[in-house]
């Protein structure tokens, strides 16, 4: 599991205004449910915290849960804040709200849904998509969290290679860009990741597509003149999660 470490909910909470035009912050946040309690967890995001969430002005960007999540037991979500001191306002005000205060209690009358919260803050790249908050409706698409770890020095020409060759690779092989981000400095490996999600038509499609775009000779050349310098990325340095929405996801 990640170390810890996008778009949309229904029309009744966003406008078609780009997220990317309004949020320069954004929180990636995983939920590690007590056993036998993500059920409860989900209920209580669908019928009061996505409502608190947006009276308090947060952006809901997705809420998702692993494919395989019976080991996990985890919901991954993202938001969008204006700034920081944004973000803290908005923070501060959903747990201080009383019908927060209220869900709250009566979800946990037979003990706490959560064992631990994970969060990192991020930025978006200069290359990331508008994160369109119109709701993108097909329910059979898949998405995969992909977190890269380079070698000291060298996120800068990652980023370069993703700008420049990779996402324009990903879309000529099927797979779709969402929005790609680095972590707001002065947390551990901010100098060093790269974490972004993509989604799929479904799991054969994005085996297929990965396996086309390896094989691909402007990604084998891309790759060899962005590391005539030393590899980008530490060994082991890729991590993926496949993720499916949940049923008040704003993206599906």
């Amino acid at each position: 599991m990640k170390s810890l470490i996008l778009t949309l909910l229904s029309l009744a909470f966003f406008t078609a205004v780009s997220a990317s035009e309004r949020n320069t912050l954004y929180e990636l946040r995983v939920y590690h449910a007590h056993p036998g309690k993500l059920d409860s967890l989900n209920e209580r995001f669908k019928n009061h915290t996505v409502a608190l969430f947006d009276k308090h002005g947060m952006t809901q960007l997705g809420y998702f849960v692993p494919i395989n999540n019976e080991d996990t037991n985890i919901l991954v979500y993202w938001l969008g804040f204006e700034d920081e001191q944004a973000r803290k306002n908005a923070w501060e005000a959903f747990k201080s709200d009383p019908d927060w205060k209220a869900a709250y209690a009566a979800s946990t009358e037979d003990g706490k849904l959560v064992a631990e919260i994970e969060s990192l803050l991020l930025e978006a790249t200069d290359y990331t998509p508008d994160i369109d908050v119109l709701p993108l409706e097909d329910d059979s698409r898949i998405f995969e969290w992909r977190t890269y770890k380079t070698n000291d020095g060298k996120l800068a020409n990652l980023n370069a290679r993703f700008r420049d060759h990779t996402c324009a690779l990903f879309e000529k092989h099927g797979m779709e860009n969402l929005a790609y981000w680095t972590y707001l400095p002065g947390q551990d490996a901010s100098d060093t990741t790269l974490t972004y999600l993509i989604a799929h038509q479904n799991q054969s499609s994005r085996d297929a597509a990965f396996k086309a775009f390896s094989q691909d000779p402007d990604w084998q050349s891309a790759r060899a003149a962005s590391e005539e310098n030393g590899r980008l990325l530490v060994k082991k340095g890729v991590e993926s999660l496949m993720l499916v929405p949940t049923d008040y996801s704003p993206v599906r």
